[in-house]
């Protein structure tokens, strides 16, 4: 018997999620011909977050990387499996060890009780089959319960119910808002890996964060409330089988209109704060970063909406890139760097970038698609310029790779 998904909106364009073609390395270069749309233009979704999937036939559960192991009361060594190969540190914890706080696994990798191979390593390492990881005692937090919430924890709740945007068995989709961070670090206090704790379930289990975005960047987050989803979502993430949009406004308008960013990124270390640098292909910690880009509309020679389609997943990749090709995002705190660029009147001096829509197949079938409203600041901007949300945008004709 199939199993429906929750659908709110009809799709008259129903999508078929492709298998993702293999990526190929492709020399370096900063912008390519752009891409045409191929017949009569579509029309991109209203202006609202939608929350809508497409019923398929349930697929067969993926392969879990491990069975969970009980809860180590002292030191022990595990070793990692073909399942889990290229697997980061945390989501190894996290998938060997259900229930683990994300502040738990980060204190015990900061404090070098975790090690692989005999080393110390950090949570972001990815792990290699065959590699031993030396595990100290953890805990879980005590589930809550049922009907012990603070007043607190309820607005908490009643927060994530006013930010979700998809939700059912396994999987949620929030419209996270700007300046709401993700998780924890120095001097936040409140983050969205924190507001999960309050729906942990009877086994003591947190929803589970599966990508991240930036502070100040809104839009479509996921969140995996079982296990079973996490490792199914989080191989999609791995496999390029998700997609994944953003609109921003930059200053000025590229040309051409729709390219390829095609760039290495390295992290740079500076005293106040991180960046990313391009870098040359083979410098330490460099990685390959692609992004598609295409000007749905413009205001005037000043401004551009612009929309951008990540291959890859690297830290601030489309504001390092649209600073990289002379276009800044308008509001970017890091990578803005237009000398005598005065900000237009009207408009909030605020990171102009949403993650708009998110395409990605469902661990038990058929294909989650969820899509994020402009957010207070940009929707004010989008009205003072006269851009029209629903117009047609270009970039979903962008090749996958």
């Amino acid at each position: 018997m199939s199993r429906r998904i929750k659908r709110t909106q009809s799709n008259p364009r129903a999508r078929e999620d492709k298998a993702p073609r293999p990526f190929r390395e492709r020399p370096h270069s900063e912008q390519k011909a752009g891409f045409r749309a191929p017949g009569k233009a579509a029309r991109f979704a209203a202006e609202r977050g939608e929350k809508r999937a497409v019923a398929q036939q349930p697929a067969k559960p993926p392969k879990s990387p491990a069975e969970p192991l009980p809860l180590p009361t002292k030191v022990q060594t595990v070793v990692v499996t073909a399942d889990e190969d290229n697997m980061r540190v945390d989501r190894f914890l996290e998938a060997r060890f259900p229930g683990l706080s994300f502040s738990h696994i980060q204190r015990i990798v900061r404090k070098g009780e975790l090690r692989v191979n005999g080393k110390r390593a950090d949570s972001k390492d990815r792990l290699q089959a065959g590699q031993s990881v030396r595990i100290p005692p953890l805990r879980l937090d005590a589930p809550k319960l049922a009907g012990a919430w603070s007043e607190a924890e309820q607005k908490t709740l009643a927060a994530l119910k006013e930010m979700t945007l998809f939700e059912d068995d396994d999987v949620l989709v929030l419209n996270k808002p700007a300046g709401l961070a993700v998780q924890g670090g120095s001097g936040t206090t409140r983050h969205v890996d924190q507001m999960l704790e309050v729906m942990r379930d009877a086994k003591g289990q947190k929803p589970r964060l599966v990508h991240r975005l930036d502070k100040e960047t809104a839009g479509c987050l996921l969140v995996a409330k079982t296990r079973f989803a996490a490792t199914a979502l989080t191989g999609a993430f791995r496999h390029r089988s998700a997609r994944k949009i953003y609109w921003a406004l930059v200053a000025g308008v590229p040309k051409p209109k729709q390219g390829r960013i095609s760039t290495y990124l390295a992290k740079e270390e500076g005293e106040e704060e991180t960046i990313m640098r391009i870098a040359a292909h083979g410098d330490e910690g460099a990685s390959h970063a692609v992004t598609y880009y295409a000007v749905v509309e413009t205001a005037g020679n000043k401004l551009a909406w612009v929309s951008l389609k990540p291959v890859t997943g690297r830290t601030h990749q489309l504001r390092a890139h649209m600073a990289h090709i002379g276009h800044p995002i308008v509001g970017d705190p890091k990578y803005f760097n237009r000398e005598n660029w005065e900000f237009p009147g009207g408009l909030q001096n605020r990171l102009h970038l949403l993650a708009r829509r998110i395409v990605i197949p469902h661990p038990r079938g058929g294909v989650i698609d969820a899509t994020a409203p402009l957010p207070p600041h940009m929707q004010q901007s989008w009205n003072l310029l006269g851009l029209e949300t629903s117009r047609f945008d270009p970039i979903e004709n962008a090749p996958e790779e």
